[in-house]
């Protein structure tokens, strides 16, 4: 054991059973402190148990969320090409809308002569 601590040479007055009450007194703070700190580390093993199941779950969902990102990057080229197909297929409707304007335009200039000579003749005739 380590010698005690020299108090710098002063003599103590303290009776033996003063030395011992003191002694007795430190040991059971120095007791008292060590349960303290048991309390302290169980439930520092009890909150690090808890978070060693928040990683594994934080793992879990992370691996999900990356398998989610590796779907989404193999449906994107497939994504495209299905858009390419309907920016063709809206093209080819917009040129036949355009051909179908560009037939009806005489029909529509016909008819639009047509019912100006009907008025014409309604107004003539007094109809």
């Amino acid at each position: 054991m380590a010698d005690m601590v020299d108090k710098g040479g002063r003599t103590s007055g303290r009776s033996g059973r003063e030395r011992i009450r003191t002694l007795a007194q430190a040991a059971l703070n120095a007791d008292a402190t060590v349960d303290q700190v048991d309390q302290v580390l169980t439930g520092l093993g009890e909150t690090l148990v808890d978070l060693n199941k928040a990683t594994r779950n934080l793992d879990t969902t992370l691996e999900r969320f990356n398998e989610t990102i590796n779907h989404i990057n193999e449906l994107a080229p497939r994504l495209t090409a299905m858009v390419e197909r309907l920016e063709a297929i809206v093209d080819r409707v917009e040129r036949i809308v355009g051909v179908g304007e560009a037939a009806v335009a005489p029909l529509a200039a016909t008819e639009t002569a047509v019912r100006g000579w009907v008025k014409a003749i309604r107004d003539r005739a007094h109809i």
